[in-house]
Formats: C-alpha cells, structure tokens, sequence
C-alpha cells in the first residue's frame, strides 16, 4: 500500500513538472534564438525587405520603437538596388537595431547577431513543431529529458538520506541533493502557475 502511495506521488510530481517544463518552453522559443540569422525575428526582417513592407516586423519591438525601425527600414530599403557592400552594411544595421529593441523589450541584453545553426537543438525542434503543426515530437523530447533530470535528482536524494545522520559530511551531502531537487521541483511548480503571457509588453 505504502509502495502504491509513493509510486502514485511519484507520477503526480513527473506530470506537474513535465507539463510545467512543456508551458514554459513553448512560449519562450520566439524570443530564446531571437538574435540568430535563422530565428524568426531576422526571417521576418528579411522578408518585409523584399517586400518593402516593414509591417511583419512591428510586432517584435514595443510601439514607442516603431517609428524608430520603420525609419531605419525605410533607408535601407532605398539603398536595396545601389551598391552590394553599402547595403550589405545597412542591411545589417537593421538585422542588428531591429534584435537589440527587441531584446530590450525583453529586459534582456543585445550580445550581437548569431550565425544560422547556432541555437540549441531543443529551440529547433519548438520552431519545427510550429511549421509541421506537430508537437508530439517535441513534447516526447522534453518529457523524456525531464523524467531522466528529475528521476537522478530524486534517486540521489533517496540514496544519500538512508545516511544523512551519519556524520556531519553526510548529511551535508543530503542536504545539498535535497535543496537541488526541491527547488528543481519548486521552480518547474512555479512557471507552471506563472502568467501565460511570458512579455507583457508584447501586444
């Protein structure tokens, strides 16, 4: 009976924390490769420049930025026909304002254009998910990645405290596995009941 209470808890805890790792992850993937030439921030500044239409890009940076990029886009897309280099130069200049305001937007620091390939594997499985409007694959990944973090770091803790009053070390050992996986577990609880709108400031 005591086995079936703690296997039951055990699949309980597994679920919170893997929907709560899914919800977190799935509305962060927009800003988290938002300064690489393949993320979606850059393929929609490339697009409104051959459009000539800077709308797809507004959506990206707050409204008191946007007369700042639909100026910015405006110059370059008047240098589009002139001189290769010279508009390579100001291509680039806006790839780099239109990411900075964004990250601002964020709270978060511009650290620079990042070449096509750079971001995590897990980030492209998310935009992958998003373009073949199938998110099994993704959602296995994580659920399997998370079960594997959390189980090690519940093992540890199970193993170390048989010996936690041991001797001082010991229970030190235990204490520092136990403050990992409750604040693990606590962290994963917490963006689960977080808001769903990960950037308010984004409307």
């Amino acid at each position: 009976m005591k086995k079936d209470v703690r296997n039951e808890r055990w699949r309980r805890m597994f679920f919170m924390a893997a929907l709560a790792f899914v919800l977190w992850m799935l509305p962060q993937q927009a800003s988290a490769h938002c300064d690489s030439y393949d993320g979606p921030v850059i393929k929609d500044a490339m697009a409104a420049l051959e459009a000539k239409d800077v709308t797809p890009v507004l959506k990206w940076i707050e409204p008191q930025h946007e007369e700042e990029i639909t100026s910015l886009f405006k110059k370059t897309v008047k240098f589009k026909n002139a001189d290769p280099e010279i508009y390579e130069l100001l291509e680039k200049h806006f790839f780099e304002t239109l990411v900075r305001l964004h990250r601002e937007g964020e709270g978060a620091p511009y650290t620079g254009l990042k070449p096509a390939g750079s971001t995590s594997k897990i980030i492209q499985m998310t935009d992958a998910a998003l373009h073949e409007e199938e998110p099994e694959p993704l959602i296995s990944a994580l659920k399997s990645h998370l079960e594997k973090v959390v189980r090690e770091k519940y093992e540890k803790v199970e193993r170390l405290k048989n010996d936690k009053d041991a001797s001082p070390a010991a229970g030190r050992k235990f204490v520092t596995a136990y403050v990992d996986y409750t604040h693990t577990i606590e962290a994963l609880h917490e963006l689960m009941t977080h808001s769903d709108d990960p950037h308010p400031a984004h409307k």
